[in-house]
């Protein structure tokens, strides 16, 4: 089975704005990661006490998977066609045909599944997301790019058949995905700022409680609930919280980091210096996600006093900030352009 022609793997950040920025690119539209984060506004924050991961609730730093795949479609002007299976041998037979077509695949995966992985990050979530771009004749194996990691690999039919239908929370159903219809170069200064505009209201302005800066918020309250007399469950919260904004997807900080680059890059495509002044302060939010990761991790660990209500209090901090920086972001697009002389 021949390789998909011309394609080249790229390490990122977050595996589906990294498959996404990859697709993009090998069918000829320069995109870089960020921009795929930023211009799908699939950034935001949700608190999920009703949904549960690992008996613990749902907490996210952006929007459930395959937004961006979804979100990218309308500003590029083009279409991406999605497959899902009831049986693993009808889905590897599809992927087969598709690898034949010259097509290159996205997959959504568990990471459990997949004996590649380093195996401390094989845990059971089934979100993970990948491309399959060929298959070794010699043994079956199938040739990947997992965008978490530096270089291709290979992965037996077996093993990536699991990975395709786990079952639980997000269970992946043999999802496979690629373009219908090739990605245009859009009108970047409507596109970027149509895309800030949906970001800042996810943030700001969404009517539910759980989600955006009021999310933070709520976590805070539940955070500052927590009891101190019953240190091991506190600290299972605690650790929780923690996987969830740096292990899982890449967390509180990298999102924030990520989205940076994007306004950076959104700056000079739309000709909005402001959004570069905008980018740094949003840089100095994501250093307080990683101080607020790194004081649970201490108060895990022993190495510092457990102190709910002081989470808490950082957690209300960046509500906070995140609340001003996002009006503020959404004040600086809403500004009429000077015209040129």
């Amino acid at each position: 089975m021949p390789t998909v022609a011309h394609f080249t793997h790229s390490q990122a950040s977050h595996c589906e704005s990294g498959v996404m920025s990859a697709i993009v690119r090998h069918n000829g539209l320069p995109f870089s990661e960020p921009m795929a984060l930023g211009l799908s506004s699939a950034m935001t924050f949700a608190f999920l006490p009703f949904i549960k991961h690992a008996g613990l609730p749902l907490v996210s730093f952006r929007m459930p998977p395959r937004a961006i795949i979804r979100g990218l479609q309308k500003p590029l002007r083009f279409s991406m066609r999605t497959e899902t299976f009831r049986r693993p041998q009808d889905g590897m037979a599809r992927l087969d045909k598709l690898l034949n077509e010259g097509r290159l695949v996205g997959l959504q995966v568990s990471v459990f599944w997949l004996p590649f992985m380093p195996p401390d990050f094989r845990f059971h979530f089934n979100a993970h997301n990948l491309l399959a771009f060929g298959r070794d004749d010699a043994n079956g194996d199938y040739l990947l790019s997992d965008p978490v990691l530096e270089e291709p690999v290979r992965c037996p039919p077996d093993d990536l058949a699991h990975a395709r239908f786990a079952r639980g929370l997000l269970a992946p159903k043999g999802l496979l995905y690629y373009p219908a219809k090739m990605p245009q170069e859009p009108d970047w200064k409507r596109a970027i700022p149509a895309a800030i505009k949906k970001t800042t209201r996810n943030m700001l302005r969404t009517p539910l409680p759980f989600i955006g800066v009021r999310g933070i918020a709520r976590l805070a309250r539940s955070v500052e609930r927590l009891p101190v007399g019953n240190p091991q469950a506190t600290k299972l919260y605690i650790g929780h919280l923690v996987r969830m904004q740096e292990e899982i997807g890449t967390g509180g900080a990298g999102f924030r980091f990520m989205y940076a680059a994007f306004l950076e890059e959104a700056a000079s495509l739309t000709a909005r210096p402001a959004l570069t002044e905008l980018a740094a302060q949003l840089v100095d939010i994501g250093d307080e996600w990683r101080n607020f990761a790194l004081a649970s991790a201490n108060m895990i660990r022993d190495r510092e006093p457990l102190e709910p209500m002081r989470l808490a209090n950082l957690l209300r901090g960046l509500a906070s900030r995140e609340k001003a920086f996002f009006a503020a972001l959404d004040q600086s697009v809403r500004k009429p352009q000077p015209r040129l002389p």
